[in-house]
Formats: C-alpha cells, structure tokens, sequence
C-alpha cells in the first residue's frame, strides 16, 4: 500500500480550528530521484526544503487547542503545495541561491505526476477536514529563515499574514500578538495574499474565517521552542473566534 502524502490528527477534535501545516517535512519519495532531488544534504536541511520547526509547533498548539491538524508528507521541493496548480513556481528551479537539479528538467508528464500522487491527495484530505464542520476556522501554520542570502535580517519574531479580501482575523490577532510585546509582521514577511495557494483555495474561496501564523525558524527549531510558542499562540488563538465575533 502507498503511504500517504500526508500526516492527519485528531480529526474528531471538535475544536472550530483546523491546524495545517503545508511544509512539514523535507521527506523525498523514493520514486523522485531515487529519493534525492540533487542538491546536498545541507540544503535540504535548510528552509527551502521545508519548515523548519513548523510541524512540531504545528501538533502542539493543535493538542492544545483541541483541534485536528493536517500535516504534508513531501517536500515543498518536489512540489509545493501551498501554491495553484498553475503557479510556475509548484516545482522550484532555484530557490535561495540553490539551483534543484531534480526540477531543472521535469517535463509536463512527471509535474502531472507529482500532482497525482502527492499534491492533490493532501489537498483532498485537507478539504475534507476543512468541511467537516460548517463553521470551521483554517489557522496555517509556517516558519521563516532569519535572512535571505544577500539580504537584510528579518526583525520580526512573528509574522501575520492574511489577505486584502478577508480581514476579519489578521488585523486583530497582529494587535493581540503586539500586545504581547512580540515583534509582529503585518503581512510579513510575505504578502498574505496568493491566487491558488492553501488559504486561498481553503478559506477564501469557501468563505471561511483564516488566517497564516509564520514565526521565525530559529526560535522553534527544538521542541522546547515548539512548546513555547504552541503555548503562546494557543493563549491567544483560544476564545479567539468569538473576540473576533466570527
């Protein structure tokens, strides 16, 4: 039996929150490369290959507040599923200064592959959970390198990243956020809004309350850090929906 491309949690948890974690592992199936995309293992520990911390965080604020979680089993190099089927960046050529060999010359025929037996399962099991409950909230869950090669230190501890289309929670939870005294990105450090991607597809396209934490990866890279700030954001997120009367 093939594995899933996929990790679920808790899916009975009657918590309004769904938890997701879009770049969980940097995992390479076998049967991409022979399990290896061509880069060094170095980078594929680096936060181009996924998110570093973000899945542990992403468990413990999801037992914490009761609630299910999805979780992908594959790395955002071999394709990236928290961007549209049509994105020219759903299989990354180069990424932060390293080029990815695997992808260099990946035709229509293995991207359709790849989409088949990785993308679309997730996605599936994601908008099954997503639909289990009418009034369900999608809070995503990212982490951020610190720098870019060449470029300038990120200062945010957190970022809120929401669209221009739904701000019913991303305005209030970047204030609860500030009031905590952390050094919280409006929409940073990305733009919250991207046609196709997980929050778009899941939330703003059925018309559901979301909204994309990313913290930065050095502060949650160990499992003491994942539980810190699990607990933070969940000292934040419980009650939340009803603050923010949605």
């Amino acid at each position: 039996m093939t594995a899933r491309p996929f990790s679920m949690l808790g899916a009975d948890r009657p918590s309004r929150w769904l938890i997701t974690c879009d770049h969980a592992t940097n995992r390479v199936p076998d049967w991409v490369g022979g399990g290896d995309l061509g880069i060094a293992p170095e980078d594929m520990g680096r936060h181009i290959a996924y998110d570093i911390g973000a899945a542990g965080l992403a468990r413990d604020l999801a037992l914490r507040l009761d609630a299910p979680a999805i979780l992908s089993d594959f790395s955002r190099l071999v394709i990236d599923p928290n961007r549209g089927e049509d994105d020219p960046t759903l299989l990354m050529r180069i990424y932060d200064g390293t080029v990815i060999p695997a992808n260099r010359h990946a035709d229509a025929a293995e991207r359709e592959r790849r989409l088949d037996r990785l993308y679309r399962p997730y996605h599936q099991a994601y908008a099954e959970l997503a639909a289990a409950l009418p009034d369900r909230a999608i809070c995503a869950i990212h982490s951020f390198t610190r720098q870019l090669r060449g470029r300038p230190r990120r200062p945010w501890s957190v970022g809120v990243l929401y669209s221009h289309l739904d701000t019913r929670l991303g305005p209030a939870l970047i204030r609860e956020c500030r009031d905590q005294g952390w050094v919280t990105g409006d929409n940073e450090p990305y733009s919250g809004h991207l046609q196709g991607d997980s929050i778009d597809r899941h939330g703003l396209a059925q018309g559901r309350p979301n909204v994309l934490i990313e913290v930065r990866n050095d502060l949650i890279a160990d499992a003491e850090g994942q539980s810190l700030w699990a607990d933070r954001l969940a000292g934040i997120l419980a009650g939340f929906l009803e603050r923010c009367g949605v």
